[in-house]
């Protein structure tokens, strides 16, 4: 129901969608063929990734739609389980490198990146890539598992 609510109301006050995402554990944002966007009440958001290739124009639209759930929340903090993503074609790679973290960066001061690799080789050296090249304040680290990324999230500062 407030999922629902959230989703139809055009009138609701940007400061009430914190309060309300706070008293689910994990709210859905958004889904697409890249995966789901979800809002973790410890204070993160979550991205799911499907194993579908993706096109450039949908991975846009689904970082777009974490950005604007980052800047709702007032979250900091990203958990990004790749599981079975594919890897991201050079486009990709550039466009979250040059565009959308330094965007991300500076308009809602994101500062860290949870990543539950995948079982893909060519997946985990896409995202090497992607992190040697993002902007030095944007804090990556690696897990093997989901429980390991929360616990570093939640030892960090909102």
């Amino acid at each position: 129901m407030l999922w629902a609510y959230l989703h139809t109301a055009t009138d609701l006050p940007a400061a009430l969608i914190p309060v309300l995402y706070a008293r689910s554990p994990k709210i859905p944002h958004f889904t697409n063929a890249v995966g789901s966007i979800y809002y973790c009440s410890q204070g993160y958001i979550q991205l799911t990734w499907s194993s579908e290739r993706i096109q450039l124009t949908e991975l846009q639209v689904f970082y777009e739609q974490t950005l604007s759930l980052l800047d709702s929340t007032n979250s900091r903090k990203i958990l990004s389980e790749h599981g079975q993503r594919q890897p991201l074609p050079a486009a990709a790679q550039h466009w979250l490198t040059h565009d959308w973290i330094p965007r991300a960066i500076k308009q809602v001061r994101v500062e860290y990146c949870a990543i539950v690799d995948g079982s893909n080789p060519m997946h985990r050296l896409s995202t090497q890539t992607v992190i040697m090249q993002a902007p030095a304040e944007f804090v990556f680290k690696r897990f093997a598992t989901s429980v390991e990324a929360e616990a570093w999230l939640g030892s960090l500062p909102n």
